[in-house]
């Protein structure tokens, strides 16, 4: 599948891949820092975005799209960041085509099968019915009878845009994202990776526990891990300074 994606900067490529029900914008305030130093390229990612839509939906497809795109801009020694479920398109990729990268960074997403969490978001999102919802506040004020969180709101109701005039539709394809909702959150591959990798979690995130970066250790040998404190899962939202700190040290040594 050929990906929608945007650039900005020159040099060394930096791929970034934005995690379950995100897209690319999600990370331009980043990539116009990253710029500074690096060709950035922000991916959306298949069901995502400006992407297309497929009821084919698997890491090895993502990894697949990646490559294509890669081979398309003719891109070599990339760094490769991935947040959520984009860092496990990245470990993917980066399992199959290893040659291509010099380093990953990884945020806040380990490679063990994670339990169901989405459901209250889930209910949220089918309570809004686009049939009869014409406007983001109407949608914001039934979102929030299932999600407390406003960051994850306003994160959610980025996807909505107007189709036409009067008329919203998600830019996230909730219908397929839900039912492969087990492959989203199924553990990956123990293939090892012989690369320069970062992993980064949130403090106050349980996706990367303690008693993870044993198994971390073993798929990744050159491993580092940064904690980030007061952040949660949305590490490079939270605490955007931290996070851009460490990012650019691993990368620019």
């Amino acid at each position: 599948m050929k990906l929608h994606y945007r650039e900005m900067g020159e040099g060394q490529p930096l791929v970034i891949l934005h995690g379950l029900f995100g897209f690319s914008d999600n990370w331009q305030t980043h990539a116009k820092k990253l710029a500074e130093y690096y060709r950035v390229i922000l991916v959306d990612l298949r069901n995502h975005g400006h992407s297309d839509w497929s009821d084919e939906f698997s890491y090895q497809l993502m990894a697949d799209d990646l490559l294509e795109l890669i081979n398309d801009l003719n891109l070599s020694k990339i760094l490769l960041l991935g947040h959520s479920m984009g860092g496990k398109v990245a470990i993917t990729f980066a399992q199959n085509h290893s040659t291509l990268l010099e380093k990953l960074i990884v945020v806040d997403i380990g490679i063990k099968q994670y339990p169901m969490h989405h459901a209250e978001i889930l209910k949220g999102l089918h309570a809004i019915d686009l049939t009869t919802v014409n406007s983001r506040s109407v949608a914001e004020s039934i979102l929030t009878q299932y999600v407390d969180s406003y960051g994850t709101r306003q994160f959610l109701l980025k996807n909505l845009y107007w189709i036409e005039k009067g008329k919203l539709a998600w830019r996230m394809n909730i219908k397929v994202l839900e039912r492969e909702m087990t492959e989203i959150l199924s553990a990956l591959p123990t293939t090892v990776v012989f690369l320069p990798t970062l992993f980064i979690r949130g403090a106050q995130s349980n996706y990367i526990l303690n008693d993870d970066i044993e198994a971390l250790e073993e798929v990744f040998p050159d491993i580092q891990l940064k904690t980030i404190e007061n952040a949660g899962h949305w590490v490079h939202a939270e605490a955007p300074e931290e996070f851009m700190d460490t990012v650019l040290e691993f990368c620019l040594r």
